[in-house]
């Protein structure tokens, strides 16, 4: 594994704080690239075989986004994907749809890029090559409202629907912070790096420190309930469940050592949880207890999203993958 520490401009990232599928593309790309970013991706056949970091529906589709600016769409499910142009060569960690048509994807160099045709076309909206700052997640809680989140504690907000950003400190600390999550009656949570774990009740106007159940690096939340259950993931394969908003937690049994990267809910309401490994979990008692899954090859898989027929479309190291209804009962192990 390439663990090393990776030059971006002046500053480095810290050893074994990131995760492995962005250290791995810091490195193979060069890290820095500012030129990089403000010229167009590439087209490429493999883009679906080149590496991915995020995925996202947006309506019936299927955004997914990763190393280069490269940008896919599938509208069958994951069936089949095709490349959309993109303003920017810079690697895309995330990205995030309001609905159907209203989208934003962020990555390195601080860029973020803006979509009202669900993923068809793509503006940058903003990027600061000079500091290289990655972002590594984005969330809008309506179509003015948003934040993206990164590398340092980087924390930029709109209110304008993503054509302007600003920066602004949230608590003392210059964690990572990697994930933000809303629950349906809009409280949000941020996770990051040395446990960090940030709660807002209020639309993101102010945030609370919570006690952390883990002092490694969280990588990811997910809301279980109507905003009081909640689901922590991270390094190692370790997870924690939340039933009163985060006010206190006990640990979940995984049943790995990988690290945990995403998770999302299928239709029958099974959570499904993703790893390094091709470790794949699955639960169907809302998080209390989780079975494994494996894929054949072991190769880490950075995001799940479930398919509008039901399947499970995975993101990673491989490209993007797409496993049929019931593909996870099938295999499990």
């Amino acid at each position: 594994m390439l663990w090393r520490r990776v030059r971006r401009g002046r500053r480095a990232v810290r050893r074994g704080t990131l995760p492995v599928l962005f250290v791995l593309v810091a490195i193979l790309s060069g890290a820095g690239a500012a030129a990089g970013q403000e010229a167009a991706a590439v087209m490429a056949p493999l883009a679906p075989q080149s590496l991915l970091l995020d995925a996202a529906r947006a309506g019936g589709r299927i955004v997914a986004v990763g190393e280069r600016g490269h940008i896919l769409l599938s509208s069958d499910s994951g069936g089949s994907w095709r490349q959309v142009a993109a303003p920017t060569q810079a690697t895309l960690t995330a990205v995030h749809f309001l609905d159907d048509r209203l989208g934003w994807a962020v990555g390195h160099d601080a860029v973020i890029l803006r979509s009202g045709d669900g993923g068809e076309g793509w503006e940058r909206v903003h990027s600061d090559p000079e500091t290289g700052t990655p972002l590594f997640d984005v969330h809008f809680t309506d179509a003015d409202q948003g934040f993206a989140i990164g590398a340092y504690g980087l924390f930029l907000e709109t209110a304008d629907g993503g054509r302007s950003w600003k920066a602004r400190a949230i608590g003392g600390s210059d964690a990572h912070l990697h994930h933000v999550a809303r629950s349906p009656d809009g409280r949000l949570y941020i996770v990051g790096e040395w446990g960090r774990l940030l709660r807002s009740d209020d639309g993101g106007a102010h945030w609370t420190e919570l006690v952390s159940p883990y002092e490694g690096s969280l990588f990811g939340s997910f809301v279980l309930g109507a905003g009081q259950e909640l689901l922590l993931y991270g390094l190692r394969g370790h997870a924690f469940r939340s039933e009163d908003g985060g006010r206190s937690w006990h640990g979940v049994a995984t049943g790995t050592d990988v690290m945990l990267t995403d998770a999302c809910r299928l239709a029958d309401g099974r959570i499904i949880v993703s790893g390094l490994g091709g470790v794949l979990l699955s639960s169907a008692d809302g998080g209390r207890t989780f079975t494994v899954h494996a894929q054949p090859d072991r190769r880490g898989i950075s995001a799940v999203v479930a398919a509008p027929d039901g399947g499970v479309v995975l993101v990673g190291e491989f490209g993007v993958r797409k496993l049929p209804p019931g593909a996870l009962a099938e295999t499990s192990r």
